[in-house]
Formats: structure tokens, sequence, C-alpha cells
């Protein structure tokens, strides 16, 4: 499993290859190219009551720059992250995090938290490995969809 470098929060604005950008809420940063990642960024902007969320793609310039701040590789199919009050997290935790804040249906993914670390970790993988098999290819800045467009930064 890839692991995020542990850094101080918001470590990324003394970083000269991260271009400055508003990170004063939530991000999802997700492949930009995939089905599952486009049906996510969709059903977080959908569940997000608050609209505080905003979706980067890993592609993009910015989505690159923090993912390599945080050790992981722009190209691997492991590398997710959520950012939330300078904090990164990756996987199933980021993945049930961005649950638990959005509340409310969100809150099914929680129950992921009760499987063994391990058993989390394998099933991350099988997923980000076979995702584009599994789910197809779907450009999520090709999406028409209005309320998604708002929210995302590349």
């Amino acid at each position: 499993m890839v692991e995020i470098h542990q850094r101080e929060p918001f470590s990324y604005r003394h970083d000269p290859s991260v271009p400055r950008f508003d990170d004063g809420g939530p991000i999802a940063f997700v492949d930009g190219e995939c089905g599952l990642c486009s049906r996510g960024a969709r059903i977080i902007v959908r569940l997000d009551k608050r609209g505080e969320f905003r979706i980067c793609p890993t592609q993009s310039s910015l989505g690159q720059a923090i993912l390599t701040h945080y050790g992981l590789d722009p190209t691997d199919p492991d590398s997710w992250l959520y950012l939330v009050d300078g904090k990164a997290y990756g996987s199933i935790d980021g993945i049930t995090r961005v649950g638990a804040r959005l509340g409310g249906l969100g809150r099914i993914l929680a129950v992921l938290r009760i499987l063994p670390r391990a058993l989390q970790n394998w099933i991350y993988r099988r997923i980000a490995r076979n995702r584009y098999r599994l789910f197809g290819r779907k450009r999520v800045c090709d999406l028409p969809d209005p309320a998604l467009r708002r929210r995302l930064i590349e």
C-alpha cells in the first residue's frame, strides 16, 4: 500500500513546487479519467449540503504537485487523496473521512473502518488497480453537471 508522507499541516504552502490554491475547505484529489472517481465526485457534490467540498483531478498541475508533495505518484492507481485542514489522508481512511464530513448517507462509508487495516488496503488496491476495467473511463472535467464544474480545481 502506498503510504502518505506525514507532514505538518499546510506544509504544501511552503513547497515552491505546489501552486497556490484556496485550501479553505476540504478537497478530494481524484483520478479525473476514472468512471468510479467521476461518479464519486458527483456523489460528493450531491451530498455536500454545505457546499464546502471541491474536487481536483490528479492529472491537473495542482493535483500532481500535491500528490508528489505527499510522496505519492500521480500515475499510481493507489494515489487518492483527501485534504482537509491542511492534513492529507489517503485510501479508505480518506474515503471514510469524506463520508463522515458529508454526514447523512455519507456516513455509510464508516462501516469500512471496522475491517482490519490489511483487509481495507487489499480491497482498496483491488478496486484502484482494476477501476478502468470495472468502471470504465469518464473524464470528470467533461461532465455536464454545472454543480460539479463549479467545484473543480485545476
